[in-house]
């Protein structure tokens, strides 16, 4: 399939590293990298808390802490994506994750570990994944076209993803944990080259010749004090909760799960690269399907199927062969929601304060996130046992469902234009 760019993106004087197939490349792997480097740090909390001395729960706050300081963030470095360009902040963001890395190597006390694991690379993850990257994304391509490259822009993250975790795993067994972190820090600061094409604070005029942004004139203000007044935004946000506890959850603490029932470390390594593997496919599904369907049922079908996926993982006697397939069955659901989410935002209230938009929807996401991982080592620590957090993940996705369906997706009309629709 071919995606045609749209006039702004092709003109004769567009240098080849600001052409669609470049923004989709460099975007992907960006994002990947540094969703990547999150989804496996579950793989180092069992090496990390047997060295300096702590307990479950001590790592998982300080995951929980990044998880929160990754959605408080979100709407701020949106904005400034927004207003000063969306490269800046790519940038910084990657310089800061270095910097979040080196620091995880350096702590040895708990309140270290939760600043740099936490609050730097909290931040960090904000100026790096969703927010940003597909914020530019959206502003740089036109309409039509639009869905389908955020789906292969996930797609080439979840490639990237996947690539990780079993690197990751060959470090912390031939290097140790303080080596592989190290290497990780390295690789992202090797990466600040990818954000130059970002460079998009003119691409927000005109994202498509055919269908002009209402909101391109709008004050910052009025786009916020607009979106917090759409029961849409708030429905999306209290969904997109259920998404991050499910997600956080099962990421930080899957490994761990598993080595308590019996199974080997390798197996928790293969479920994490399982779910980033087919999170490769299920991305690209979404974003695809999105472009033609109504992207709040495809997100209530995401919600109930995980639901689904977690019920019969817990009923069936565990086996690599049921812990295979829940694994590849998550991953074809894992992180769809997300361009399915953005495209709602753009298609309600246009692309004009996109990332900032979805950094106050992205809250939610992270709140859900905080409670997910930080619970999950609670509970463990209290009752042995993380059945009590399954169970809620699953309450969760059927509320997410039920709150995707009434949503009202149509545009805001806008003194007589209308906002674009992806």
């Amino acid at each position: 399939m071919t995606i045609h760019l749209p006039r702004s993106c092709t003109s004769g004087a567009t240098p080849w590293w600001r052409q669609l197939w470049v923004l989709v490349l460099a975007g992907g792997v960006l994002m990947g990298m540094a969703l990547g480097a999150r989804h496996v740090q579950g793989l180092f909390m069992l090496p990390i808390i047997a060295e300096r001395g702590w307990t479950r729960e001590t790592f998982a706050f300080a995951m929980a802490v990044q998880n929160l300081a990754w959605g408080l963030a979100q709407p701020f470095t949106g904005m400034l994506a927004d207003r000063y360009g969306s490269w800046k902040v790519m940038a910084g963001g990657l310089a800061l994750y270095a910097a979040g890395l080196y620091g995880m190597t350096q702590a040895h006390t708990s309140t270290a570990l939760v600043w740099s694991a936490g609050l730097c690379l909290g931040v960090a993850l904000s100026g790096t994944t969703f927010g940003v990257v597909y914020g530019a994304l959206s502003r740089m391509t036109g309409a039509a076209q639009r869905s389908r490259a955020l789906g292969l822009a996930g797609a080439v993250g979840g490639i990237a993803q996947f690539a990780l975790v079993p690197g990751v795993q060959a470090l912390l067994v031939s290097t140790g944990w303080v080596a592989a972190l190290l290497l990780l820090a390295v690789a992202m600061a090797v990466l600040v080259p990818l954000a130059l094409p970002f460079q998009d604070r003119g691409a927000a005029a005109a994202p498509d010749h055919r269908a002009p942004d209402a909101a391109a004139g709008q004050p910052l203000r009025a786009a916020v004090r607009e979106a917090f007044g759409h029961s849409g935004f708030w429905l999306l946000n209290l969904g997109f909760l259920a998404c991050g506890f499910q997600l956080a959850f099962i990421a930080s603490h899957l490994p761990a799960y598993l080595l308590d029932r019996g199974m080997r470390a390798a197996d928790g390594m293969a479920a994490l690269a399982i779910i980033a593997l087919a999170n490769v496919a299920g991305v690209y599904l979404c974003g695809l399907l999105g472009g033609r369907h109504s992207k709040k049922y495809l997100l209530a079908g995401i919600y109930l199927a995980r639901t689904a996926a977690m019920a019969l993982f817990l009923l069936l006697p565990l086996s690599p062969a049921t812990l295979y397939a829940f694994s590849a069955a998550m991953g074809l659901l894992w992180l769809g929601t997300v361009p399915l989410t953005n495209g709602i935002l753009a298609q309600v209230f246009g692309v004009r304060y996109l990332a900032t938009l979805f950094g106050f929807v992205f809250l939610g996401h992270q709140l859900g996130s905080f409670l997910g991982v930080w619970l999950g080592g609670l509970v463990f620590e209290l009752t042995r046992s993380y059945d009590a957090v399954w169970y809620g993940a699953m309450a969760l996705g059927i509320v997410a469902a039920a709150l995707h369906s009434p949503i009202d997706d149509r545009q805001i009309v806008r003194s007589g234009l209308t906002a674009a629709r992806p």
